[in-house]
């Protein structure tokens, strides 16, 4: 079976980390990192991508597990997110679809091979914006200082202003950051008409024993002007070859045929430049334990998204 980073031990130090709550089990067919979430109707458990398993048996082993512990403590449900797709067919006929959490599509890039058979899948438009960076006043740096994530806020912030997204908050990035398997980068651009060096694009990636998953990214205005989400994603994917890894997680596209008012279409459109294929996941699904309460937590958050909206 494989086991996303998100389901790992590593992701529970980083919820101990966090001072989140959670459950973690590992057996011989299946595993699962469980965490406790509250809400003003009472707690439920939340699998970001798993649980994982073997096959049908040891699906269905781990969901029973699950209610064991959910009824430990009084969760009014679980929500799952299987990462095998294959693992759909043999949910619970109880198990309800809710809104995707986690992205149930996204692209993936095969690292194995030959640099130069790695190459031939990147962009040759990027690959000569990379080449030629040093030339026009760029450089990239890695860091793993908690202090730098500031970088990526500052990034990201103005980017969720114009967008109007959400953003995490510093400490929970420098949380994220202070782990062993989190890796900031920044592109650095000596800007002619300043002399100053500026921080026009950053990302923050992690790794696990094969893969590269790119979640966190921005970039400023004058970034966009200097193609430096392209040159850095290129400068990842590259990094990531050379550290020995596998695939290269996207971390989430739009589904096939969205509109393209879709939120995702043009991070999309420009992931599928690069010659990967689609992975697609199961989706989000809650075991309800608790009918009664479960409703009452439907209504809560249908109100709480309409008082956002």
């Amino acid at each position: 079976m494989e086991i996303p980073i998100t389901q790992s031990k590593s992701w529970q130090i980083l919820q101990d980390s966090l001072g989140e709550k959670n459950i973690f089990k590992q057996e011989k067919s299946y595993q699962y990192l469980a965490i406790v979430k509250s809400t003003p109707v009472g707690n439920y458990l939340y699998c970001p991508y798993g649980p994982v398993a073997d096959d049908a048996k040891s699906f269905k082993a781990a969901l029973d597990s699950l209610k064991e512990d959910a009824k430990k403590i009084n969760a009014i449900f679980i929500r799952i997110e299987p990462f095998e797709t294959s693992l759909k067919k043999y949910l619970p006929k109880t198990a309800k679809k809710t809104i995707d959490l986690n992205p149930k599509e996204t692209w993936i890039l095969d690292l194995t091979g030959e640099v130069d058979d790695l190459k031939s899948k990147l962009p040759s438009r990027l690959l000569r914006y990379h080449k030629a960076a040093a030339k026009k006043g760029i450089t990239i740096e890695k860091t793993h200082q908690p202090d730098d994530i500031k970088h990526l806020l500052t990034l990201q912030t103005a980017l969720a202003a114009k967008k109007g997204i959400n953003t995490f908050s510093e400490e929970y990035l420098k949380t994220e950051l202070e782990q062993p398997f989190s890796t900031l980068y920044l592109l650095k651009y000596q800007n002619p008409e300043t002399n100053q060096t500026e921080i026009v694009a950053a990302g923050l990636v992690f790794d696990d024993e094969t893969t590269r998953y790119n979640l966190q990214g921005a970039q400023s205005d004058i970034g966009r002007g200097l193609h430096a989400t392209g040159i850095l994603t290129i400068e990842l994917i590259l990094d990531a070859k050379e550290k020995g890894l596998k695939k290269f997680d996207f971390w989430g596209i739009a589904p096939e045929n969205a509109p393209k008012s879709h939120p995702w279409a043009g991070f999309t459109n420009f992931k599928k430049t690069f010659a990967g294929t689609e992975l697609d996941h199961a989706g989000t699904y809650d075991i309800v334990l608790s009918p009664t309460k479960y409703h009452l937590y439907q209504l809560v958050r249908k109100m709480n998204r309409r008082i956002r909206k």
